[in-house]
């Protein structure tokens, strides 16, 4: 059954999203500090929810990962908010990272202009979303990633369902179970975390979900990947006065060195955090260093391993 825009007909009452919440019921009545302590109680659920999702998304690590390896590239798609938090959680990748901008990619359905303002429709043409990944040439080795809290976004399902044609990896996140989204794609995430406070606004519970999976996905992949040392971010990009404090007090860490010696051995190192290390443990050249990380896949515990053993 279709609607009068050429649209199936969504059933609202059979999408946990949509659903009224009792709890929330009599919200319009409540002083602020009841508000806020309903929508406290509200967000609790949301990593119980994610929490079931954890072998979903650990499988969707792996497989990227090994695509990252080959070539590929990570890319979100969604609209309206789950756009909003894949263009978000991209762009956080080069400076955390130090990532080329065109690994983790975020599209949005309408393009730039609907990160700050609605495009009205473009969330309903599963062409556009085809369209926009024609855009980006991809390949069987990339990750495509299909954001949509209610599972049933047009233009999602239209790229992923493209993508899935070439042969690509396709992830699928959403926030309600038994959605197109999950015969759609490869690996299917679906934090289900029920009515909303305000209902049917998934920026709130639906969107803290994403958000939470997305921080997962991404961060976890680049630890596999080999950019952390422990739990120190050995890839900052030391961008700003912040970051190239972050990554002295890194190299101080990792080197036992002190801070003075550290900033030295960044602006030998052109600011490269894992190569100024290198040099600081194996007392190398950065040139050397360079040769090592990259002889190592550039992992640092592994290329200081190989050093320690020569």
């Amino acid at each position: 059954m279709s609607s009068s825009s050429g649209q199936p007909e969504l059933n609202l009452q059979a999408m946990e999203t949509e659903g009224a919440n009792p709890a929330s019921a009599q919200i319009d009545q409540m002083s602020a500090l009841e508000i806020v302590q309903v929508m406290n109680a509200e967000d609790a659920r949301v990593a119980l929810a994610v929490q079931q999702e954890l072998p979903q998304i650990a499988l969707a690590v792996e497989e990227s990962a090994k695509r990252l390896r080959q070539g590929g590239r990570l890319i979100y798609l969604g609209a309206g908010t789950s756009g909003r938090l894949g263009i978000l959680d991209a762009s956080e990748c080069p400076p955390t990272f130090s990532t080329p901008p065109e690994l983790v990619i975020g599209l949005i359905a309408g393009g730039p202009p609907a990160i700050l303002k609605a495009v009205e429709g473009a969330e309903d043409n599963p062409e556009g979303g085809k369209a926009d990944l024609q855009q980006l040439h991809i390949e069987a080795r990339d990750i495509v990633v299909g954001i949509a809290a209610s599972g049933r976004t047009p233009y999602v399902l239209g790229a992923v369902t493209y993508a899935r044609e070439v042969g690509a990896l396709t992830v699928g996140l959403a926030c309600n179970s038994q959605t197109p989204l999950h015969s759609t794609v490869d690996i299917m995430i679906a934090p289900v975390v029920g009515p909303e406070v305000v209902s049917g606004s998934t920026r709130l519970k639906a969107g803290t979900a994403q958000k939470m999976a997305l921080n997962m996905l991404s961060t976890s992949v680049m630890i596999l990947l080999g950019k952390t040392y422990g739990n120190q971010m050995v890839d900052v990009h030391a961008s700003n006065y912040k970051l190239q404090r972050r990554a002295s007090k890194i190299v101080q860490t990792i080197a036992g060195i002190e801070q003075e010696q550290a900033d030295a051995l960044l602006a030998q190192c052109d600011g490269e955090t894992k190569t100024a290390i290198v040099v600081a443990r194996a007392h190398v050249s950065p040139q050397e260093a360079r040769q090592q990380l990259a002889a190592h896949q550039q992992v640092l515990r592994a290329t200081l391993v190989a050093l320690q053993a020569e």
